[in-house]
């Protein structure tokens, strides 16, 4: 597999939710995050890889030590933090028909940390513990209390000094592939008006609304009484607006969807993104108009099309910013990839499962 830049993973994956920007994967730019404004789907370049063939099983029962990186061991023990972690994330359990393929994966990722992590070393890379203090005061922001905070070291069995050596681990990685990718030159504007020439598809725009809705949910089994209770509530709300209510504020009033701080807004978005219940209203209001009552799988909403845009080809000049951000970032990740690469092959690595 190709060798991603994930090397936020000691802490990221061990820690908290996802790797945050700013990490080594930031810096080196996954290319594959990154679409041209106005695309379609991936905007990967043109022609992927062929599929690869079938991962090696994975044994049931793993030993110890799964893995040797110059001598070092990789231990089951982090293989599984990792799986854990990974799973708490995708809120289910690796499936069974592609446990192979993850589990083989998290060893590859687990052996290229390794490798970034003794070439830090090799480097004399130095972390201060200034550093050290923000990467702390970083991970803790991302939790309601400081109790929340400690409470995820304890189910994860970590402690605070283990986690301040593994964010300098982290931080001395991150800053390998800083350096590797920092004098890679960006793309020209030749090269951005070439991939713009090549993939026109990726800039066709559908057509498109914007809308704000206020939404009194229930759910499709509830009783009949709350079921009254809600459409009561909606209809209270409606014969404001007609009125000459303000939408926004009845929003954030009324509204119970993330959406009701900022008035309601949706933002943009074509045809099919939505429930068909809601797309087909949405798409029939004028602009400017309030909808009647909409039903749907989350309950009762009430909706204004505050703009509308016709299907477009998104122009050259719009998109060029965008896609030129792409390609630096397509150019770093290709400069990341070819050093693991590299460390790959001047290193001793023994897979032991």
């Amino acid at each position: 597999m190709r060798s991603k830049l994930f090397v936020c993973l000691t802490l990221a994956v061990v820690l908290v939710a996802a790797c945050k920007k700013g990490s080594a994967a930031a810096a080196a730019g996954t290319a594959a995050a990154a679409t041209p404004a106005g695309t379609k789907g991936q905007a990967g370049a043109p022609g992927q890889p062929a599929a690869a063939t079938p991962p090696k099983p994975v044994p049931a029962q793993l030993p110890d030590v799964i893995a040797r990186v110059n001598g070092e061991e990789v231990k089951k023990a982090d293989l599984e933090r990792m799986i854990k972690t990974m799973e708490g994330r995708a809120g289910q359990q690796v499936p069974p028909d592609r446990r192979d393929e993850i589990y083989r994966g998290a060893i590859d990722q687990l052996v290229v940390y390794t490798l970034l992590r003794q070439e830090s070393k090799t480097r004399g890379i130095k972390i201060d513990d200034h550093e050290i203090d923000q990467k702390m005061q970083e991970l803790k922001g991302q939790f309601q209390t400081p109790d929340a905070f400690e409470q995820a070291l304890k189910q994860r069995g970590m402690t605070l000094d283990g986690l301040k050596a593994d964010a300098r681990t982290d931080l001395s990685v991150n800053k390998v592939m800083e350096g590797v990718v920092a004098n890679v030159a960006g793309p020209t504007d030749a090269e951005a008006k070439d991939f713009y020439g090549k993939n026109p598809d990726k800039f066709k725009q559908d057509e498109q609304v914007r809308a704000s809705h206020i939404l009194v949910r229930v759910a499709p089994d509830a009783d009949a009484k709350t079921k009254a209770q809600a459409k009561a509530e909606i209809d209270a709300v409606l014969k404001q607006l007609k009125g000459g209510g303000d939408f926004a504020k009845l929003a954030q009033q009324h509204s119970q969807d993330g959406s009701a701080a900022q008035g309601g807004d949706l933002g943009y978005f074509p045809k099919g993104q939505m429930v068909p219940e809601f797309d087909k209203v949405a798409f029939a209001t004028p602009v400017g108009q309030v909808s009647g009552i909409v039903t749907t799988q989350f309950g009762f909403h009430v909706i204004k099309v505050t703009d509308r845009k016709d299907a477009r080809t998104v122009p050259f000049e719009e998109a060029q910013p965008q896609i030129k951000q792409y390609l630096e970032q397509q150019k770093k990740q290709q400069a990341a990839d070819a050093f693991i690469e590299g460390l790959k092959k001047k290193s001793k690595i023994d897979i032991l499962i």
